[in-house]
């Protein structure tokens, strides 16, 4: 605590580098993962060959990711965003398609009885109600990014993790605690957070 005290200015400029990477990786892995959800439930064929390489990736250690992309991207900022957007993909993509399918059919088959297009029904329909399931899994990937991204300092990202890994060289604790702390703070806001949306977009009459 001493630590963050006394380089308090030093942690805020680390921990916001850590909230830009970590929002604009999630942002851009949302605006991947959900249409491809949809396109998976639509082209039924894809579902394994898309959660299947989905998955490979999401079992392969980050440390490897980073170095993987680091000739095609050099180090830093790029390297780091597009290793979280992969491996969030397996549980937006999972949480889309499953959130879609798991919809009533007596509710669709309503609504397509009422003339809604299949566009509409996706857009009215499905997609409201599959939401608090979409939410989950933007909550899953938001705290699984904020601690990968701590080890993404490695490769000169910047963040909290600067912190952790000076930390650890210098065999200095305090320092590790000033950069682990506010990175377990940041999830459990983040989750807190995200689970409040989720309540607050959740369609009227859906169970809370």
């Amino acid at each position: 605590m001493g630590y963050i005290l006394s380089h308090a200015d030093q942690v805020l400029v680390l921990t916001m580098e850590h909230l830009q990477v970590t929002a604009v990786a999630v942002i851009l892995a949302v605006v991947a993962g959900v249409p491809l959800g949809i396109l998976v439930t639509r082209l039924r064929w894809l579902y394994p060959l898309v959660l299947g390489t989905a998955g490979v990736l999401y079992t392969i250690p980050s440390l490897a990711l980073f170095a993987f992309l680091i000739p095609f991207l050099g180090l830093g900022v790029k390297p780091t965003i597009l290793a979280l957007i992969l491996y969030s993909q397996l549980s937006i993509v999972r949480n889309t398609a499953v959130g879609i399918n798991t919809v009533d059919r007596a509710i669709v088959e309503a609504a397509r009885g009422m003339g809604m297009t299949n566009g509409q029904i996706l857009r009215m329909v499905q997609l409201p109600l599959a939401l608090p399931i979409v939410m989950a899994g933007v909550r899953t990937i938001t705290v699984m990014d904020i601690g990968v991204a701590t080890i993404a300092a490695y490769i000169g990202a910047g963040g909290l993790g600067v912190l952790i890994f000076r930390g650890i060289a210098s065999l200095y604790p305090e320092q590790i605690i000033a950069g682990a702390a506010p990175v377990a703070l940041l999830a459990v806001l983040a989750d807190y957070l995200l689970a409040r949306m989720e309540s607050a977009l959740r369609p009227k009459g859906v169970g809370r």
